[in-house]
């Protein structure tokens, strides 16, 4: 932990008022990105935001400091995001059958994926089609590709934010990407064909 974090935390656990307000002042940002590709709603996004900070001044004197501040702030903010939506829990696409019904860890529709996504300059179309892709993931999946993919954080840290092993992280933010990449290339076939109508 460095000594910026280790600071604020010995301030926090001792009670002094403008504790909270500074890791609320530091984190928010990041936090409030996380609840927003877990939930894919700004308001949902603000409660848990809320709710994250509010869980971590009350239970900062439980906190051990084996991980990073933030490290810990990303676990109350994805357990409060992944609550929410087993709250809502709607259907999800199972990634572990295929269109034919067996079991098949091969995408169906990868053959148009050909190029590469990080020299793609992001169109607000493609950003939304990617942002509808999040939100389809099973919420075991989309908590791995936030924390991982879009926010950056190790594998280690993935794991230990929730509580899974690392192999784990490592397969489901596989499945993540390969789900994503057949949302992807979908979305690529669909606007080639409209192209070609054009």
């Amino acid at each position: 932990m460095k000594q910026q974090e280790k600071t604020l935390l010995q301030a926090l656990q001792r009670g002094e008022p403008h504790a909270c307000d500074e890791m609320i002042q530091r984190y928010s940002g990041k936090i409030y990105n996380v609840a927003l590709r877990l939930t894919g709603h700004p308001n949902e996004a603000e409660e848990v935001l809320q709710e994250t900070f509010i869980n971590a001044c009350r239970g900062v004197n439980a906190f051990e400091g084996r991980a990073s501040l933030q490290t810990w702030l990303y676990r109350i903010a994805t357990n409060n995001g992944l609550m929410r939506l087993r709250r809502k829990k709607t259907p999800t696409v199972s990634l572990d059958v295929s269109v034919t019904g067996k079991s098949d860890e091969s995408p169906r529709e990868l053959s148009d994926w050909h190029w590469d996504p990080e020299s793609l300059v992001l169109s607000e179309e493609l950003r939304q089609a990617m942002d509808d892709a999040v939100a389809q993931l099973p919420e075991t999946l989309r908590s791995v590709f936030v924390l991982r993919d879009v926010e950056g954080l190790s594998t280690k840290e993935t794991a230990e934010i929730l509580n899974i092993s690392a192999s784990s992280a490592k397969v489901r933010l596989h499945r993540a990407r390969l789900f994503l990449r057949e949302q992807l290339a979908a979305y690529f076939s669909n606007s080639r064909k409209e192209q070609a109508a054009s």
